[in-house]
């Protein structure tokens, strides 16, 4: 115990350092105002750390335990917590309801996504302010345990530059050095007044030993937090300025970019094209394992290339359409463009090369964000018996590797591709015949059917449980497509890009805009024709224009050629079910006559989970202690006496490493109510076990030394009090302090 007025001195230390510590939090938070717009956030950021670290200093100067003083603080949290956000559904505003509990994974999930698709600054939206402010309480909670009950200053700091680091992963920018040096400063400042505090503390031990693995549990979440946190906050790049923006997966994993919750708009368009133009981003050509892989053909830079149009036939009649492209939000260093571009005009920036094979456009230093060019298109428009007349071909070794089918790939894809196109006698028909399978009856789009049937990819495994399910998007249609052209032995690739989007009701230069958003991203299949080069399909059921040439003396309304009967498969398309409207009420959404079961199902996991959890630490110390008490009945003196500093440890007593047994001993008979008799058996074992010859020390009976350390046990809780005993039972330090580590010998000051 500390000598008179050594506890006032501590907490006097502890006031500094309690202020030195809200201080440093803010410095860290002050990078975070380039990613989320200052709003209600700011002042709740300040606000609830100040509270809870109050209410922490507070605790400890009317001398509650170290683990009372943590819990009083998550329950503020809390309640906090349900006052702020949820005082709507809450009970007396501050306890939170089953309604609030389920309302918290809805804003997490919308404070995600907002993350995910927005750009920074974030509009600081009340579940972006519900993750950051709960995170930063929940921070607060740890370094207030780390630094003021642990004492360790130094693993704050790892936390303190992981939370300035993230932003500044998020955004590219320079370092801001007046905010580094205002950081840098409040750290030493708390590093300094812990000092002080241990200075004034007569009783304030030096580090022993435990440290190691709290620093590494501290150091890995730190480094966790920024790789994982950084990720996914809004992505920057740089075109003349910091900018932040949409990215694109181009290898064909497009499942988490498709199903984006919100939509951003990302491109517009407008020119003198009779319909909108799908925009290319990249073509992929070569299937490597379980994914497509995007072309890296001979490119040139835009003032180098010559722009020459496609080799077309000669009776092959060729368009010439200019398109006007404004990137909106799209941190991909490629630009988005129709197809075929001979000339683009406008860009900024001299790093823009093109590749000639596949007429992609992409950057070797900046991003498509902000850009505004012109690009000219040539385009074939071949008759309907022009393309009947032409034959798919790979032209030679220039385009084998648009044939080649993966080891070990499904039988059904060549066999299906075979089926559909039995009747027609003709390339161009028999590609006919599987888009219009493809967007027939038989398959549905779903985003969520391919998460659920495992498989969310594009390589010939996925595909060929796609065209078993029949229900997926883009990705597998085109991926479908593609593979069962090469079995028919037509060269085909993969195109990532933009769907043509929607008008959005204005004009520039007398032509109409239209925008596409993150939910026109869009892959499609591309077949090369003889003397026509390569042409679009459209496989994806409801999605885009089918391809389809017009006849010479057709009506150009005429519907696209119908597929031949579909054929057989051993599994029928998945259907999603849902409750069907007359069961469900259409409000509320609970089943007809009474309560949905299925909505209580969270909340009663998540209580389970809660008791589940606050009984695991009094279990594993029943467990721990009946495995020594068999080692004790052994005659294990050692055992019985760590069984003893355990208990001491548990109700918050001091146990430091250099206090010998005998003094250990003297101090819990007299300061903490021990039973003398027992304990004075006790130490004179475990120093006969320690200091005696080995030939003198015998064998204490093992039921002498069990019931010795009960009774110590049992007098030392009965002379505690009931918040010690209670923290105890509930969370028992022993299971995580070592007696003689650095926690353990400043149990007594901080509990």
């Amino acid at each position: 115990m500390s000598t008179d007025g050594a506890p006032s001195r501590s907490r006097r230390g502890d006031a500094g350092t309690t202020i030195a510590l809200l201080v440093a939090l803010v410095a860290a938070l002050l990078p975070l105002l380039s990613v989320i717009a200052p709003g209600t956030w700011t002042v709740l950021c300040i606000a609830g750390p100040a509270a809870l670290l109050l209410a922490g200093y507070l605790a400890r100067r009317w001398g509650v335990p170290a683990v009372a003083v943590t819990l009083i603080e998550v329950a503020l949290w809390i309640l906090g917590t349900t006052a702020v956000f949820f005082s709507d559904v809450a009970w007396l505003v501050v306890l939170p309801t089953f309604e609030a509990i389920e309302r918290v994974p809805l804003l997490l999930e919308e404070a995600v996504a907002a993350i995910t698709v927005g750009v920074a600054p974030l509009e600081a939206t009340p579940a972006v302010t519900f993750l950051v402010v709960g995170s930063v309480c929940l921070l607060v909670i740890a370094l207030d345990h780390v630094v003021l009950t642990a004492r360790m200053p130094l693993l704050a700091t790892v936390a303190f530059m992981a939370v300035w680091l993230i932003p500044s992963l998020a955004i590219r920018s320079e370092v801001d050095v007046w905010a580094f040096v205002l950081l840098a400063a409040a750290m030493l400042w708390v590093i300094r007044s812990d000092t002080r505090s241990r200075v004034r503390s007569a009783s304030a031990p030096s580090p022993v030993s435990g440290v190691g693995v709290v620093s590494a549990v501290i150091a890995t979440v730190a480094i966790v937090v920024a790789v994982v946190a950084a990720p996914t906050l809004p992505q920057s790049a740089a075109t003349g300025g910091v900018v932040s923006g949409t990215t694109i997966d181009a290898s064909l994993n497009l499942g988490d970019d498709l199903r984006r919750p919100s939509e951003v708009p990302v491109v517009r368009t407008w020119g003198d094209t009779p319909t909108p133009p799908y925009l290319r981003v990249a073509t992929l050509t070569r299937l490597d394992g379980d994914s497509w892989r995007p072309d890296r053909g001979r490119s040139v830079t835009l003032d180098e290339w010559d722009g020459a149009a496609p080799e077309t036939a000669e009776d092959i009649r060729v368009v010439e359409y200019r398109t006007q492209v404004e990137v909106l939000d799209l941190a991909s260093a490629t630009l988005p463009v129709p197809y075929p571009a001979t000339a683009i005009e406008g860009v900024d920036g001299a790093e823009w090369v093109v590749t000639p094979d596949n007429r992609t456009v992409r950057s070797t230093g900046v991003a498509a964000q902000g850009q505004q060019y012109e690009v000219a298109t040539t385009v074939p428009r071949p008759s309907l018996e022009q393309a009947r007349e032409s034959q798919a071909t790979s032209g030679g070794a220039r385009f084998a590797s648009a044939l080649e089918l993966p080891l070990g790939m499904p039988e059904n894809i060549a066999r299906l591709a075979e089926e559909v196109t039995v009747d027609a006698d003709n390339d161009y028909d028999r590609l006919l015949a599987l888009q219009s399978w493809f967007r027939g009856t038989s398959f549905d789009y779903s985003l969520d059917a391919p998460v659920e049937e495992g498989f969310d990819g594009s390589g010939a495994d996925a595909i060929g449980d796609f065209l078993e399910v029949r229900s997926g998007y883009c990705v597998h249609f085109a991926s479908a497509f593609a593979l069962m052209a090469r079995t028919l032995d037509m060269p085909s690739r993969v195109v990532v890009g933009f769907l043509p989007g929607a008008p959005t009701g204005e004009t520039a230069d007398d032509e109409r805009v239209y925008e596409a958003t993150t939910a026109q991203l869009h892959a499609w299949p591309e077949v090369r024709f003889e003397g026509i080069g390569w042409v679009a399909f459209e496989p994806t059921k409801s999605l885009g224009s089918a391809q389809r040439f017009i006849a010479e003396d057709i009506d150009p309304s005429a519907p696209e050629p119908s597929a031949s009967p579909a054929p057989s498969a051993s599994a029928s398309p998945s259907a999603t079910a849902g409750p069907r409207a007359d069961e469900r009420d259409p409000e509320s959404g609970a089943v007809a006559g009474g309560i949905d079961p299925s909505k209580l199902l969270p909340t009663v996991g998540l209580v389970l989970g809660i008791a589940a959890l606050l009984a695991a630490p009094a279990l594993a110390r029943r467990i721990r202690a009946a495995s020594r008490t068999a080692r004790v009945q052994g005659g294990s003196a050692g055992t019985a006496w760590r069984m003893m500093q355990d208990s001491a440890l548990d109700l918050g007593i001091e146990v430091p490493a250099a206090e010998s047994p005998r003094a250990f001993a003297a101090r819990l008979i007299t300061e903490h109510g021990a039973d003398p008799i027992a304990l004075d058996r006790l130490t004179a074992a475990v120093e006969r076990a320690s200091y005696a010859a080995p030939d003198e020390r015998g064998r204490p009976a093992g039921e002498s030394l069990v019931a010795d350390a009960a009774s110590v046990h049992r007098s030392l809780r009965h002379a505690a009090s009931p918040g010690r005993r209670l923290a105890a039972t509930v969370l028992p330090r022993s299971l995580i302090v070592r007696p003689g580590s650095t926690f353990a010998a400043a149990t007594a000051a901080n509990a």
